[in-house]
């Protein structure tokens, strides 16, 4: 193998480039997964990123938040009532209770998903 290098000033850095990886459209909460371990845990954000992994890890949590969203809105709603009949008698409740429970499974996603190595 054959490694070239390009001059910058009295130096000689190696060219170097990753390799392919596939595009994959990442959502809300694999963008705040990588905010997170780029300003929180820079060591393994730069290792995922150099063994091309990081990618592969974003789409991960991004599904797994978004199962553990949809669970948690389901059984909150279940808990406190708030159904279909709900919807058709009081729309203005209903939505103002289901904006406060996706609120609330979406921090408790957050917490317990996104903001943890």
């Amino acid at each position: 193998m054959e490694i070239t290098y390009t001059r910058q000033g009295d130096y000689y850095l190696p060219n170097l480039t990753l390799p392919e990886q596939p595009k994959v459209e990442l959502g809300m909460y694999a963008q705040l997964r990588r905010r997170f371990l780029a300003n929180q845990h820079k060591i393994l954000y730069y290792n995922l990123l150099t063994k091309c992994k990081l990618i592969e890890h974003l789409a991960d949590i991004e599904q797994q938040a978004f199962d553990m969203e949809e669970r948690i809105i389901r059984q909150m709603a279940e808990q406190q009532g708030v159904t279909e009949a709900l919807k058709a008698q009081d729309q203005m409740l209903w939505v103002a209770r289901m904006n406060n429970i996706r609120n609330a499974a979406r921090e408790i996603v957050c917490e317990e998903l996104i903001y943890t190595v």
